[in-house]
């Protein structure tokens, strides 16, 4: 595997904000910026400047700090919307907050609702932030830009237009045919990596992928995670968190072997994918209780042994021909699923070929690498690997570090 040969450059320490924990918080600057003005001297005459952070217009001024609430309210549900996007809205009257909501759960109502909830008549004439645009659809639950035109607020500030092709514009739409003021694509790049996933699955119709893996300082291929980092709050407990489903290699599966769980609370297990390509022995899953066995998949080729034991536990099997990353992301998407972790954790060698396969096929998305602060001896095996596949140089974008316990977090996108 070409793990050692992506390029990071341009590293910028910034934390990751995809997986930070909302904390509910109180500001206390009760005198708006925009409330206040500052004399100057201007040719010996005084002029008045007014400081409304861009438009005198009520709700203006603090669009972009508004937005951020609205998608810090979304990050609440890190991990439980699936296959529905994090939304969160936040009701402004007057320039104070009346009211505020994000989305819990598919099946439940959406943020707005909980947001005119929480205002109740304050509502009318409020201006709406809401970090994805309102649906204009029935499906488990009634069309929030209805809910929005009935509580007869004013005015709608939209994150980014929702790519779903049964909203896709029609919520802004019917809001400003009511007569309601929208504006749309604030804080745009902020609320698209809130719900990357999210969009990746409605514009390919596939789960978004992200690998991820542990090296040393020298480039060296770990099979551990950092200090801390299995722990509540660490990195790696809320990466799980996050996504859908987690692919690992059959090579894992050894006797002291547990399988990679978020202890975060309240988090949602992934679906735990075990991809068998090549073993000298049969696969063997560890002993599992009947709602954990219904978690786990097995993707194995033809000539893999998996032990029938495994099956009387509820553990799923696909045999194919040759297992690929195409079909197991075909198979996520028909379980709903929008995200994949692909984890080079423990023994990874039944994902090398497949995760390079899924490179040449444009089908994996970001890169997760924490460096540990040890110096890994090289192994023959890792050296004939590097120098195979040394020519092949892909360079990341967009890309993030920080430091975590003793290691250092580094993410980019293919």
């Amino acid at each position: 595997m070409n793990l050692q040969t992506l390029q990071f450059s341009n590293l910028n320490p910034t934390p990751f904000s995809s997986h930070s924990k909302f904390k509910s918080r109180s500001c206390n600057f009760r005198k708006k910026v925009s409330e206040s003005s500052i004399v100057m001297k201007n040719n010996g005459r005084l002029s008045r400047i007014r400081c409304d952070g861009g438009g005198g217009v009520e709700g203006e001024k603090d669009d972009k700090f508004y937005m951020r609430k609205a998608v810090e309210l979304a990050k609440t549900a890190i991990g439980c919307t699936s296959p529905n996007p994090m939304v969160g809205c936040v009701l402004v009257k007057n320039g104070e907050i009346i009211g505020q909501g994000f989305h819990p759960k598919a099946g439940q109502p959406h943020a707005e609702v909980f947001a005119l909830r929480e205002a109740g008549d304050k509502a009318e004439n409020a201006t709406a932030y809401v970090s994805l645009e309102p649906c204009n659809h029935f499906g488990r639950t009634p069309p929030c830009s209805e809910a929005l035109i009935r509580a007869k607020v004013n005015r709608v500030v939209v994150g980014m237009v929702d790519p779903n092709p049964i909203v896709a514009s029609r919520g802004v739409e019917k809001l400003r045919n009511a007569g309601i003021d929208v504006t749309v694509a604030v804080e745009e790049e902020l609320c698209k990596n809130l719900n990357e996933a999210y969009i990746h699955r409605m514009l390919t119709g596939k789960p978004f992928v992200t690998l991820r893996y542990s090296q040393s300082v020298n480039g060296q291929i770990l099979d551990k995670v950092g200090l801390a980092a299995k722990e509540p709050g660490g990195y790696y407990s809320q990466l799980l968190q996050a996504y859908d489903g987690v692919i690992l290699s059959s090579g894992s599966l050894t006797g002291d072997f547990t399988f990679p769980t978020s202890q975060e609370p309240q988090a949602r297990q992934p679906l735990r994918i075990i991809v068998a390509r090549t073993t000298d022995s049969p696969v063997q899953i560890p002993i599992l209780t009947a709602d954990a066995a219904t978690q786990v998949i097995i993707f194995a080729e033809n000539d893999v042994v998996v032990n029938t034991e495994t099956t009387s536990q509820g553990v799923e099997t696909v045999i194919m021909d040759k297992v690929n990353l195409n079909a197991i992301l075909d198979y996520c998407a028909s379980r709903g699923l929008c995200s994949v972790l692909v984890d080079f954790v423990g023994d990874y060698k039944d994902l090398e070929e497949l995760v390079e396969e899924g490179l040449e096929q444009g089908l994996v998305q970001k890169v997760v690498m924490e460096v540990l602060p040890v110096w890994e001896g090289r192994k023959e095996r890792e050296i004939q690997t590097t120098k195979k596949l040394e020519r092949e140089v892909r360079k990341l974008k967009k890309l993030q570090s920080r430091i975590s316990n003793e290691s250092v977090l580094v993410e980019g996108y293919f």
